[in-house]
């Protein structure tokens, strides 16, 4: 597995693929602690070194699961990301009820924007204590779409010092837009962004505001949702296929199986062109993607390891069906 140093602070390195510990919070259906210990295994056997998780996702459950999966592991060898602007707040009256943001747990906290100085150290403060660590290498304000001011001029001072004090390792935030992204590049002391689905070879909006941005202020960029909440994760997209979370466009279904038609003359998969083509992009550091079991590891990581020709990037862009050429990365160092 190869490694790439964020640029602003080159003792942090992330694997070039990332783990998404999203359904180790049970999103959407229950992973048992087995399926989840037993991914961790396989990713780390791999050689994957970075493991992204948040409050939200599961009320606490991931970051609870990462942190016990990883215990044994010797800490300066994996890079953990979490997230800060939702606190959990106890809500024992709704114990009985399932959680209603679409994970399988018992509702027992509820979630409360906050991206104020005193919400993100509590934040940081419960994230330690869920996961046992004894830092965090990267936070992420998590999806401040609507919270720009107190994200910007309270949270990210907060998390600046934090980073002064070696609390945290580096920080950013991570959405599913890329404008705001952008903005907070230019406008605020960051280290890393996380683009969820808005670089993807479905679409590639990032390429007209967070990327250049990221590549001009030195700061790196790891990208989520690189199939477009599932849209691009089968060889041929199907007719109920979803994006966004939700069902897919006609339009969108049918641009994605011309996609996965190109492709095909290539001996490429729809998945293994989706992975290959965001690691091109010299911005980007890592791909993080959801895993629930130790087989979705082992084909995500079979995906990753496909040789795309470079033809079909060519071929794609004639055709229409990609909107942006893909750019080649600067060297990677193996980790």
């Amino acid at each position: 597995m190869m490694a790439r140093a964020l640029p602003r602070r080159p003792e942090i390195r992330l694997s070039e693929l990332g783990f998404g510990a999203a359904q180790g919070g049970n999103l959407y259906r229950t992973t048992t602690d087995e399926e989840f210990a037993s991914a961790v295994d396989a990713a780390w056997e791999a050689g994957v070194r970075y493991f992204d998780s948040a409050p939200h996702y599961g009320l606490g459950l991931s970051e609870r699961r990462l942190g016990a999966a990883l215990r044994h592991r010797p800490r300066d060898e994996y890079v953990v990301s979490t997230k800060v602007g939702r606190l959990l707040v106890p809500s024992p009256e709704n114990a009985h009820l399932r959680d209603s943001d679409g994970f399988d747990v018992p509702a027992t906290h509820r979630r409360v924007w906050d991206f104020s100085r005193d919400g993100v150290l509590r934040s940081i403060e419960a994230s330690l204590g869920r996961t046992g660590l004894d830092r965090i290498d990267v936070v992420y304000l998590h999806d401040p779409d609507d919270h720009w001011e107190q994200a910007a001029h309270e949270a990210v001072p907060a998390l600046i010092e934090l980073r002064d004090q070696g609390v945290v390792g580096a920080i950013g935030a991570g959405m599913n837009q890329s404008a705001m992204l952008a903005r907070f590049v230019r406008e605020t002391d960051v280290d890393v962004m996380m683009c969820a689905g808005r670089y993807t070879l479905l679409e590639q909006g990032a390429v007209a505001d967070l990327l250049p941005a990221a590549e001009s202020r030195g700061v790196g960029v790891v990208i989520a949702g690189v199939y477009n909440s599932g849209l691009l994760s089968r060889d041929r997209p199907p007719a109920d296929a979803v994006y966004n979370y939700q069902q897919a466009p006609a339009e969108l279904i049918e641009r994605a199986r011309r996609i996965a038609a190109v492709c095909e003359t290539y001996g490429v998969t729809l998945p293994q062109a989706a992975l290959a083509f965001v690691r091109r992009q010299p911005a980007v550091v890592s791909t993080v993607v959801g895993v629930r079991t130790e087989e979705q590891v082992v084909e995500t990581l079979r995906r990753s390891g496909v040789v795309v020709p470079e033809e079909l990037w060519d071929e794609l862009a004639a055709a229409g069906l990609l909107a942006a050429p893909p750019g080649r990365h600067s060297a990677v160092t193996p980790d």
